[in-house]
């Protein structure tokens, strides 16, 4: 039977590290990709100016203009900027992802880096917000929305520590709210002098206030009210997949080896505990080898 005519040899979902990567890896190889992303290219990156565990780059930015540059002087790659897919089907012969003018792309295979986006208030049992409360994550705070301020920053996650870093010397004051089991993420923000640690056994957000205010409940039951010039979220993150066929886990994200064969997961979207920019390249890179061999034994055997 004839091959299948596509509109390339892979399909890249997401501009993101992984998705850059696996473009590049692709083209290195010889291998025809159309990348589809919504946003910028490295929208994220562009937004973590100080880096501490990326070989040769120290500035997100700069490291984000890098991959842009490579990215779209890579003939082999077609950008797709500002579209996204609303659906994906993988059958035996072929993947068609739909965009979101309703118009289909085809290839023999598709790597999906869509990545995380930040969790809400609503998404943490240990906060109650107003209906439809939709708050900022802290890594888009520039600095001068934090000089002089103090900050209601809610959840420990890693993003604090990058924040005060690319922030050394501000005048700032943040007052980070975290549940009792998250102690352990906070350890390296702990010796920092313009963090106050507030462990809560929950925490109800009144939105209508000026300044914004939060009533807490300590470990212990004691109730009180805390007072801030601005409230930014550090909650953690939940998995951007589009819809279709894509085998999720209860936590949401994608597990590599549940996948169709056609179907190809990458970066961030794989699970919670390797959210790093250096592992989001390697697996994008992996990911592209891996349809390239792919690739080449389906045709071994035609």
């Amino acid at each position: 039977m004839a091959d299948t005519p596509h509109d390339t040899e892979l399909l890249i979902i997401g501009g993101g590290p992984a998705g850059c990567a696996a473009a590049r890896m692709a083209a290195s190889v010889g291998m025809r990709s159309i990348l589809i992303e919504p946003d910028r290219l490295c929208r994220t990156l562009y937004r973590i100016p100080a880096l501490n565990n990326v070989l040769g780059h120290t500035s997100g930015p700069e490291f984000a203009d890098s991959i842009v540059a490579e990215l779209k002087s890579t003939e082999l790659c077609r950008l797709e900027l500002g579209r996204h897919v609303t659906a994906l089907h993988a059958d035996d012969d072929q993947v068609v992802v739909t965009m979101d003018t309703g118009a289909p792309l085809t290839a023999p295979h598709v790597i999906v880096a869509t990545g995380v986006g930040p969790l809400q208030p609503r998404d943490a049992a240990w906060i109650t917000a107003p209906d439809g409360l939709s708050l900022p994550p802290l890594w888009r705070a520039e600095a001068g929305d934090a000089e002089g301020r103090t900050l209601l920053v809610l959840g420990g996650d890693r993003p604090i520590g990058t924040f005060l870093r690319t922030h050394p010397r501000a005048d700032i004051h943040l007052v980070v709210a975290y549940p009792p089991g998250d102690g352990y993420k906070i350890e390296e923000v702990r010796a920092d002098p313009r963090v106050s640690l507030l462990p809560v056994q929950h925490l109800t957000l009144h939105s209508d206030e000026d300044p914004l205010s939060a009533t807490v409940v300590n470990p212990v039951g004691t109730e009180h009210t805390v007072k801030a010039d601005a409230i930014y979220l550090s909650i953690g993150a939940a998995p951007t997949a589009p819809s279709g066929d894509l085998a999720r886990g209860m936590d949401g994200y994608c597990p590599p080896t549940d996948q169709h064969p056609r179907v190809v997961v990458a970066g961030d979207l794989r699970s919670a505990r390797f959210q790093r920019i250096m592992t989001a390249l390697g697996s994008g890179s992996e990911a592209a080898l891996h349809v390239y061999y792919a690739t080449r034994e389906l045709h071994a055997k035609g």
